[in-house]
């Protein structure tokens, strides 16, 4: 499990400079990576729910992800709902990813004693302050709507990496 996480994180950070050069193709098909965010997100969340046997806030989080992933995928007409919503759901996402990546930063810490929550609790502040931000200014995030997804891509990639490196199996 602990090289899946790794190499998930690898691929998202990956995905996510991608995203970062090529900012008008992404606010183009930004739809289509709000989806596969989405629904990777949840998917992994629930696993490492199961595997853990924590059951908390996180994990009704990973399942809504993966619900909401699911029918933007199945219903097309949603997947335009949100393309058109984008700006909205964007800054909310950013701010809920970023409050759960704080909560995870502090359960590591007790956990493990290990240093990188810190980097979890600066990448979860960001994100907060990124999607309260967003929500404020949609002119903004409609500007930069590509360089931010990216971004998050990439939080998500070193977040996936240090869960990856901080659990052990």
């Amino acid at each position: 499990m602990t090289v899946l996480f790794i190499i998930l994180g690898i691929l998202m950070i990956a995905g996510g400079f991608s995203c970062m050069f090529t900012p008008l193709l992404t606010f183009m098909n930004a739809g289509y990576f709000i989806v596969i965010m989405v629904t990777v997100y949840g998917i992994l969340g629930i696993i490492r729910a199961i595997r853990f046997k924590r059951f908390g806030v996180s994990f009704v989080f990973s399942i809504l992800s993966v619900i909401l992933g699911i029918a933007m995928m199945i219903f097309p007409a949603s997947l335009l709902l949100a393309e058109n919503m984008m700006l909205i759901i964007t800054a909310v996402w950013f701010v809920l990813m970023g409050i759960v990546t704080i909560v995870n930063s502090v359960t590591i810490t007790r956990k493990t004693g290990s240093k990188i929550w810190i980097l979890q609790l600066i990448f979860g502040i960001l994100a907060v302050l990124i999607g309260g931000y967003s929500f404020f200014q949609p002119m903004v995030l409609a500007v930069s709507l590509g360089i931010l997804i990216g971004v998050f891509f990439i939080e998500t990639g070193f977040t996936l990496m240090f869960t990856g490196i901080v659990v052990d199996d």
